[in-house]
């Protein structure tokens, strides 16, 4: 059965490559902010600026989910100056982007010419686990999942 795509904008499939995960052990918040900030930029500059997160050289500006974080030296972006380092969701998102570049080669793409169209992110399955608390009862915890979609276009 073929995976069927969210993204519903119709798309020259010769000039377009897609990549999607499933159940990815990230943050949901994290994922999204790094799709907004990634959007219509080239491919190589967002790999990148993920690079840049991990080795915590730059910082991920946070628009939508910025409440009590704190602001970071430098320049605004996005219009804002709040900001964190979300090493691990960058290092799959990166590793997300690196993989739709290998889709994009595979279909003979200048990979100098590829945009990123489209990152959507969704929540994936949560599972329940129990936290040790105390000699008798336990805290439920959710474990987090997400699932993340790539769309890249050649310009």
């Amino acid at each position: 059965m073929a995976h069927t795509y969210n993204y519903q904008k119709k798309l020259d499939f010769k000039k377009s490559a897609r990549c999607a995960k499933h159940n990815l052990p990230i943050s949901v918040k994290y994922a999204t902010e790094i799709g907004n900030y990634l959007k219509n930029k080239p491919l190589d500059k967002g790999i990148k600026l993920l690079q840049a997160i991990e080795e915590k050289k730059d910082f991920l500006p946070l628009v939508k989910y910025s409440k009590k974080i704190p602001h970071r030296k430098g320049e605004a972006k996005r219009g804002v100056k709040a900001g964190r380092y979300p090493i691990k969701t960058s290092k799959y998102m990166r590793l997300l982007l690196e993989e739709v570049k290998a889709n994009a080669d595979n279909k003979n793409l200048d990979a100098e010419k590829l945009r990123i169209k489209s990152i959507f992110v969704t929540k994936g399955v949560t599972r329940t686990k129990l936290q040790p608390l105390g000699r008798i009862s336990g805290k439920t915890r959710e474990s987090k999942s997400t699932n993340v979609e790539i769309v890249v276009l050649e310009e």
